[in-house]
């Protein structure tokens, strides 16, 4: 090929890691621990013994973290959880916090 004249560029590219977000159950004196344990085997996927020790640190410490997320799976999982708990006529909250 004459007259061609080719270029090697080295691009370079940096991935960040996403954020992380703890989703956090809050305690209230209405929703049953079993519907706790029931939110978390359902939406969290945890085991019954998991969600059992979660259930527990959300009733006796007034919160208990279900787990560390990218902000997209962490806003879900909240809005489940409120959604579900709503349907129920529980007062059941989640939040998120940045790791």
């Amino acid at each position: 090929m004459a007259g061609q004249t080719i270029f090697k560029e080295d691009i370079k590219i940096k991935l960040k890691k996403p954020r992380m977000y703890r989703v956090i159950l809050l305690n209230d004196d209405y929703t049953t621990m079993d519907f706790v344990v029931e939110v978390l085997t359902t939406i969290f996927h945890k085991s019954v013994a998991e969600a059992t020790r979660i259930m527990f640190d959300v009733h006796q410490k007034g919160r208990g973290v279900v787990g560390i997320y990218p902000y997209d799976i962490a806003l879900t999982k909240v809005t489940q959880v409120e959604e579900v708990a709503s349907e129920k006529g529980f007062p059941l909250k989640a939040v998120m916090e940045e790791e």
